[in-house]
């Protein structure tokens, strides 16, 4: 594959990915809106306010209640800041990391400080880590599923809005992949792009705008992927001009239609990846995967999770 400028997002460690998918301005911007919508304007938890003294000061446990894989530990510190400043006199501490797996009843981290401090972001923690851990399990299952095949397991954008950043980390945290990070970084050319042009068409299409728009952005783009619901569709894919298309997306294709596709592919042009998408889940993703295709998209890893059940403990 032809290089690119910008950042692959999958070369990056966890931590350096968090930063880079989350930057601390973003992060504030989600910490003060979870704020408002719990304590309001004036900041205010009228329940913890009346029935607990301020001085109290108390350790709890964020306790996991199944087995999951771990995100979102690295949300804690940042949230505190922005409900407290300076973390409200708490101390975190982490008793494992994210990626990693926990058995029910583990204690995934501790926090120690005023008891009222930990009642107001008890459930701002648990809801975020909740929906992160989730995502991580989910992906954890999907790459188990095609272990021992060349196929990896890939986000889309079918994200929460305004956790899309947090969610494709907590992806990574399951031993996936990312996808394009939005509609900036990567070129994915989809059906409804290329509304009313004919396969007979396709590859005289994409050599002209593709590589118009190659020219004007400088290969900006981390890679250019373009979508195909048929085996002609393909094929005009395939006869187009060497280094303008980097992967194509096989749009509901079912066992049969993959294989003959990736035959296509390695006799064509085999420096191109395939990717297969639509009907997948946990019971057909082994066979998707066994037909030989690279990469395997699945929207359900963040817009089907269960939230983890995740408790908060006060010793």
């Amino acid at each position: 594959m032809a290089a690119r400028k910008g950042i692959d997002l999958n070369y990056l460690q966890l931590d350096q990915l968090f930063d880079v998918l989350n930057p601390s301005s973003d992060l504030a911007e989600l910490f003060a809106r979870m704020k408002r919508e719990d304590l309001g304007v004036d900041g205010i938890d009228l329940t913890t306010e009346a029935m607990v003294d301020s001085d109290e000061v108390v350790e709890a446990e964020i306790i996991a209640r199944k087995d999951a894989t771990v995100s979102g530990l690295r949300t804690i510190p940042g949230l505190l800041d922005a409900y407290f400043g300076k973390k409200g006199g708490m101390a975190v501490t982490e008793l494992t990391e994210d990626g990693f797996v926990v058995a029910p009843g583990d204690v995934v981290a501790k926090l120690c400080g005023p008891l009222a401090n930990v009642l107001v972001v008890e459930r701002p923690i648990l809801n975020l880590m909740g929906r992160l851990c989730g995502v991580a399990t989910l992906t954890a299952e999907y790459v188990a599923a095609v272990k021992g095949s060349n196929a990896s397991i890939y986000d889309t954008r079918k994200t929460t809005p305004g956790l899309r950043g947090l969610e494709k980390y907590a992806v990574r945290c399951g031993g996936g992949r990312n996808h394009r990070m939005g509609l900036f970084d990567a070129m994915l050319v989809k059906d409804n792009h290329l509304a009313g042009v004919e396969a007979a068409e396709l590859t005289a299409v994409l050599n002209d705008r593709l590589a118009r728009i190659r020219r004007k952005r400088k290969h900006s783009a981390q890679f250019v992927e373009v979508e195909v619901d048929t085996l002609e569709q393909l094929e005009a894919v395939l006869a187009s001009d060497g280094g303008l298309v980097d992967i194509v997306l096989l749009d509901n294709m079912g066992p049969k239609r993959l294989c003959e596709a990736v035959g296509m592919r390695d006799a064509a042009r085999p420096e191109i990846e395939l990717e297969a998408s639509g009907g997948v889940n946990l019971a057909t993703a082994a066979m998707i995967a066994s037909t030989g295709v690279d990469r395997i998209s699945v929207g359900a890893v963040t817009h089907s999770v269960t939230v983890l059940d995740l408790g908060l403990d006060i010793q």
